[in-house]
């Protein structure tokens, strides 16, 4: 006799005593379910003739209480998910997500290659996306705008850009970094950063701010470009040290991870902090305050910003209006920056 057949996901929760979202992830074989859950939930729609094919147009309307978080990076990078920074902010995403009944989908541009539409939305990986950076201009974000995807972006807003974003005023940032080293007396200021990065180039500007302000002359020669990684601010500073250029007397690092570098090499080539050069970096990861010495940083609200972005998301899923938003920085000073 031909079993009855299941017409609908509740069906087939029932009988595996799991909820809609797991069934509709299993029968997806999402790796969020567990390889023992998925083959017990395929094996029950295989024997009850639920055909996955059949039920597509209701499939795709159905939710899949997954959010997918894409972390920007450019393949030649040596960042990483463990950044301190990202960590921050990823911790309160996920937590934000938690409270809201979804799971997070953790994924980066190294990896997350192709079609962002089909591979994330289309095929039912997620309800949503949330973007962390902009990277190098990345055309996949002006892709996902043009198909309605639901999703936000922590970057950097432009007014010609017709997708949300979650960011710090990263001009301001850069603005009051710069401005604190020449109150102090700093005459010839290092830039470190890249500002090919959406983000890092508003950093850049509001450097050039400060320095227009106080009528300081640009020198590219003071421009470093510097990875985001402790690695590269080491060496970066090492080679300009010990190449035949001009001398200075304070670094604006665009990320405390940099500045942490700067400072090992500094430190050991006895060069004395604030006296000789002073140093500030920006995000005020947990380490910029326990260095020795405690690093001036430009502290980002990662708390406010994961609720955001997860709440602009769950909105935009829900088909409501949203906007932008550019949250306030503190210019955080410490020793790195200050003599005693």
């Amino acid at each position: 006799m031909k079993e009855k057949t299941i017409k609908t996901l509740a069906d087939i929760a029932k009988m595996a005593n799991v909820s809609q979202s797991t069934v509709s992830r299993a029968l997806r074989n999402n790796p969020l379910v567990s390889q023992k859950t998925r083959d017990f939930v395929q094996q029950l729609a295989q024997e009850h003739n639920f055909s996955v094919n059949a039920t597509a147009s209701k499939l795709r309307t159905q939710k899949t209480h997954t959010i997918a978080v894409i972390v920007m990076f450019d393949q030649n990078t040596e960042q990483s998910i463990s950044d301190p920074f990202l960590m921050k902010l990823l911790g309160t995403i996920a937590d934000e997500l938690t409270k809201f009944g979804y799971d997070m989908l953790l994924t980066t541009t190294k990896t997350a290659t192709g079609d962002w539409n089909n591979y994330y939305f289309e095929s039912r990986r997620a309800d949503g996306l949330i973007i962390v950076g902009q990277g190098e201009h990345d055309p996949r974000i002006e892709a996902l705008a043009s198909n309605n995807v639901p999703f936000v972006v922590w970057g950097t807003e432009f007014a010609n850009k017709n997708y949300t974003t979650i960011g710090s005023d990263n001009r301001k940032g850069g603005y009051l970094a710069v401005k604190h080293l020449i109150d102090k007396g700093c005459k010839n200021i290092a830039f470190m950063g890249d500002i090919e990065h959406n983000e890092l180039e508003q950093r850049w500007l509001g450097y050039q701010d400060a320095c227009e302000e106080a009528g300081l002359a640009l020198e590219p020669t003071l421009r470093l470009k510097t990875d985001l990684t402790s690695n590269d601010g080491y060496q970066q500073i090492k080679n300009y040290l010990e190449g035949k250029h001009p001398k200075i007397d304070g670094i604006f690092a665009v990320s405390d991870t940099i500045a942490l570098g700067v400072m090992k090499y500094l430190h050991e080539q006895k060069v004395a902090i604030p006296e000789e050069i002073a140093i500030i970096g920006f995000d005020d990861i947990a380490m910029s305050a326990f260095s020795s010495p405690s690093l001036t940083t430009v502290r980002q609200n990662t708390t406010t910003a994961g609720e955001l972005l997860v709440s602009k998301v769950l909105k935009k899923i829900e088909n409501k209006p949203i906007e932008s938003k550019l949250l306030e920085v503190e210019l955080i000073i410490r020793q790195s920056s200050e003599q005693a």
